[in-house]
């Protein structure tokens, strides 16, 4: 079996990354909720370590998460990261204090002595700091390894035990090493030996459901998007035609969207496919709905019961098999993070379903290794590239309340925009690119006549990973021509603007 480490949630909103990390120095990650392990599970499992992640919590708080100190005698070695370093420090009698006005957000200089940690790091450099509270006192047995001018005990260690802590982020690329430390914490004080390739993920996932699922029967939630279409390659190998998929169509699609997705995955693929005309019953339930987490968890909900209907007609269906990646499970509160916003699958789901239990095969993957397996499963390329797609459709692309016309002027706008970045060949292709229709109408001028038309808003974002994305600086005679055609193709358009704010603050899409 490859070498496994555990990563411990507590909460934070870079969590994801250090596992995203990890894996890509092809070591498995296994992300965990901090209180659904104990001690003699992570025992029994044989993780090669275990990581504390980052978190928004005081340790000093009776109410911030805590796992068992029992951990720590497991002779499993330990990294902690920012609130992790400091829980691991208050489970070994250090002491932790608040900051004040000395706490630490940014780029800050770092300067480290000799440690099996920091191999092959210069002795200065720059970490990313993001913290109100700190060590005050490192526990007995600990020795302070790393400094920076306001913190004392950025970083410590117990050499003997393996138990590490840092106060910054290594998993963020504003920390110049922190690849390099992650990579000495896995091989050097591990002993990993980097041999997980995701053709391991595929072939146990298959197993997996091969066993789990034998004599059950799944119904697929098929949006047409990579991650759903992933999902359901994958299950359809490990249970063949005991999976249905249903793909409905919720009068939220993209334009051409749902003949693309009936003519690949029935003809090309022979699944059992059902498609399901659900326009007027979504848009019924939207009508009049502005607040974007009402629109996500009205979609959510009748997603579901729109499922539980085709069930009945199918006869016994024991499971629902949906898309979700680790991303959607972190946005929408996994563990202790705040809602960022409530993907259709996690938080906008209904408390009662009518099905034994949800599979999630991608629940633990980024969307660059959703990919991977999309590839190592024979999904066309064109399939497995294509745009990510949010489950609530155009609903969050339309901001304020939804309507027919607006959705039919937002699907043209949005068609003409991707077809000028496919002509563009840009040598670097933006991550997501998309375009809005904002709640805001102006003034504008066609002919000798005057206009009063929707503002449509063009959105492009780089990123590697989907938590933190740049947006994308695209050509101006591109973002021209995409301007031109919108203004004079879709009627009800009369301006269009580029949005060229990041995430964070902002997040990938507007709702």
């Amino acid at each position: 079996m490859q070498d496994r480490i555990l990563v411990l949630d507590f909460g934070g909103q870079y969590n994801l990354l250090i596992a995203r990390r990890v894996r890509e120095q092809h070591v498995y990650a296994k992300i965990r909720p901090y209180n659904s392990v104990s001690p003699d599970e992570i025992r029994a499992a044989g993780y090669r370590g275990v990581i504390f992640t980052g978190g928004p919590n005081s340790v000093t708080d009776p109410a911030s998460p805590h796992c068992d100190p029992a951990i720590l005698t497991l002779g499993v070695p330990i990294l902690g990261i920012c609130y992790g370093h400091q829980l691991l420090a208050w489970m070994a009698g250090g002491e932790i204090a608040s900051a004040g006005s000395a706490g630490e957000y940014g780029r800050v200089e770092l300067t480290h002595a000799d440690s099996p940690l920091f191999d092959g790091i210069p002795a200065k450099s720059v970490c990313w700091m993001s913290h109100a509270d700190y060590v005050k006192k490192a526990p007995e047995g600990f020795s302070l390894i790393a400094g920076t001018e306001h913190c004392p005990c950025a970083a410590m260690a117990d050499e003997d035990r393996k138990l590490y802590g840092v106060q910054f982020h290594p998993e963020v690329t504003h920390t110049a090493f922190g690849t390099r430390l992650l990579h000495n914490f896995l091989f050097i004080i591990c002993g990993c030996r980097g041999d997980w390739t995701m053709d391991d993920f595929v072939a146990a996932s298959i197993e997996r459901y091969r066993r789990e699922l034998a004599g059950k029967r799944a119904l697929c939630a098929l949006s047409g998007g990579v991650d759903s279409a992933v999902a359901a390659v994958l299950l359809h190998r490990a249970i063949g035609d005991r999976l249905t998929c249903v793909f409905v169509d919720h009068g939220l699609l993209r334009k051409g969207e749902a003949e693309q997705v009936e003519q690949v995955f029935r003809d090309r693929f022979r699944m059992n496919l059902i498609c399901v005309d659900a326009r007027e019953r979504f848009l019924s339930k939207l009508r009049g709905v502005t607040e974007p987490e009402r629109k996500r968890k009205i979609i959510g909900e009748e997603f579901i019961r729109v499922f539980e209907d085709e069930a009945k007609r199918i006869g016994k269906t024991d499971v629902l098999v949906q898309g979700t990646i680790y991303p959607d499970v972190v946005e929408s509160g996994a563990g202790n993070a705040d809602v960022i916003k409530s993907h259709h699958n996690v938080g906008g789901l209904p408390e009662t379903i009518g099905f034994e239990s949800i599979v999630e095969p991608l629940r633990e993957l980024f969307k660059d290794e959703v990919r991977a397996v999309g590839l190592e499963l024979g999904i066309p390329k064109e399939i497995v590239m294509r745009q990510p797609f949010p489950g609530p459709g155009l609903a969050i692309r339309v901001v304020g309340e939804i309507t027919e016309d607006k959705l039919a002027a937002l699907r043209e706008a949005d068609a003409v925009f991707r077809e000028e970045i496919a002509k563009a060949g840009l040598s670097n292709m933006p991550n997501q690119y998309f375009a809005v229709l904002t709640g805001s109408r102006s003034v504008g001028v066609m002919g000798d006549g005057r206009t009063y038309g929707w503002t449509v808003a063009l959105r492009a974002v780089s990123t590697d990973d989907f938590m933190t994305a740049d947006w994308t600086r695209l050509p101006y005679e591109l973002l021209e021509r995409a301007s031109s055609r919108i203004t004079n193709e879709v009627r009800s358009v009369s301006r269009v603007v580029y949005d060229i704010t990041s995430k964070p603050p902002a997040t990938v899409e507007w709702e």
